[in-house]
């Protein structure tokens, strides 16, 4: 399961797994196993802003710091994501 980076932001591991892919560009948030059951999810725009699509176990002030990350960071990580064959950015305007 690819990290985006080998440290935590706000507590977390930020990362996707093989079967992300081929999903939009998005971020899994995690502090535990890297599993989906308490991973948020954060799907990622063009612009680097990004849309929550899943919570997590994540505090109102863990989730900013990482937007915040993403926002600073998207065009490395999407360079990642996009070396693993995972699909465009996020779309929608939610």
């Amino acid at each position: 399961m690819p990290k985006f980076y080998p440290y935590k932001i706000a507590d977390h591991f930020l990362y996707f797994t093989a079967e992300c892919i081929v999903e939009a560009m998005h971020v899994h948030a995690s502090d535990r196993k890297m599993t989906e059951a308490y991973s948020a999810k954060f799907l990622v725009r063009s612009d680097g802003s990004s849309f929550m699509q899943k919570r997590g176990d994540l505090t109102d002030k863990e989730i900013r710091l990482i937007t915040e990350f993403i926002k600073e960071n998207y065009i490395d990580m999407y360079k990642m994501w996009k070396n693993f064959g995972g699909m465009d950015f996020y779309q929608k305007k939610d």
